[in-house]
């Protein structure tokens, strides 16, 4: 029987100190709950932590990208390190998987990214993820492990996702964790502090925000804390943290990779009949668009955005930006064909 994947994202905060040092106890604590939980699921660990790591090692750390990169290049050895010490206690080798933006936008390069995780699986080995911060361009940065781990879960069809934090959960008004969610909406936003800690790059807002993406195509999330015992196995039963129910989705695995592992470097301003149009699944035609949106070429994914200015799906342009523009004002052009569009 296949098993289900797994996918669990360490932020800084959780396992390392005030100082930004890792936490070992915690490292351990871990290690022996995914050794347990790897009898039924092939797991992904993405860890944050290496930039806290490494930073104690630069003079006068101000935490520009520049001394952010390098200080993920000093952090990340030790990082894995640490993990294979703990993980090896227990049978199992860890590989470090160092992922960039385009290995998620490039559908060949993800296709081989995962055939390499499978192999891990077979092989009994726990893929240990992060970005690649050194060679990572500003512009095709993740956002933040979030992010990265949202990419992985959906484009590995995930059972579900965990997000472990120092907050524990989402916490409502009164500051206690709400058990269950249903949906995200106004009210369940509204309860999001705009703040975040003081080493890592998420808050709860940037947890929503991938929790949301990942719900909507069909995946569990759960945003729990690790102090305790028996954390990340709690939180699977419901007993830890704040879990977000799994919508119902009937998206093909191309379409959940183009509605979340592709790069968007623009966009597309829509009328109300070309909105009508795509969730009538038909494809985007040039005289529905009322203005183009950034730089981009033929082949591309872009993001649509109609008129409250909200973005409601993305696509694979079959035109530039350039030759969209020209093209507005013409009727029964092609700007994305509908089996390159995915609304959400």
């Amino acid at each position: 029987m296949l098993r289900k994947v797994l996918v669990i994202k360490l932020g800084t905060a959780v396992i390392t100190d005030g100082e930004g040092k890792i936490d070992q106890s915690v490292i351990k604590k871990i290690a022996a709950q995914i050794a347990t939980l790897s009898k039924e699921y092939n797991i992904v660990l993405v860890s944050s932590g290496a930039v806290g790591s490494g930073r104690s090692f630069f003079k006068r750390y101000k935490g520009t990208l520049t001394e952010r990169k390098a200080a993920a290049a000093v952090g990340n050895p030790m990082l894995i390190q640490l993990y294979h010490k703990y993980f090896s206690a227990h049978g199992i080798t860890v590989a470090q998987a160092l992922c960039e933006r385009h290995h998620f936008s490039n559908r060949k390069q993800f296709l081989q990214l995962k055939e390499t995780f499978g192999e891990f699986w077979q092989n009994d080995i726990l893929p240990v993820v992060n970005e690649n911060d050194l060679v990572s361009n500003i512009e095709l940065k993740f956002s933040d492990n979030d992010e990265l781990a949202t990419l992985i879960a959906i484009g590995f069809d995930a059972d579900s996702l965990i997000l472990c934090t120092s907050a524990g959960g989402l916490m409502d008004n009164e500051r206690n964790i709400i058990p269950i969610v249903q949906k995200i909406d106004a009210t369940i936003l509204g309860y999001v502090s705009k703040t975040k800690s003081s080493l890592g790059l998420g808050g709860m807002l940037s947890k929503l925000t991938s929790t949301k993406l990942a719900a909507s195509l069909g995946i569990r999330v759960i945003i729990c804390g690790l102090s305790g015992k028996d954390t990340l196995i709690s939180a699977l039963h419901g007993k830890n943290g704040t879990t977000f129910v799994a919508q119902p989705s009937n998206l093909k695995a191309r379409q959940k990779w183009l509605a979340s592992g592709s790069i968007t470097i623009g966009g597309v301003y829509i009328d109300k009949g070309a909105s009508k149009a795509l969730h009538a699944r038909k494809s985007l035609l040039t005289v529905g668009i009322k203005k183009v949106k950034g730089n981009f070429v033929a082949g591309e994914v872009i993001q649509l955005i109609d008129e409250d200015e909200t973005i409601v799906g993305v696509a694979k342009a079959k035109l530039s930006g350039t030759e969209i523009s020209k093209q507005i004002a013409h009727k029964n052009i092609v700007a994305a064909h509908a089996d390159d569009i995915v609304i959400f």
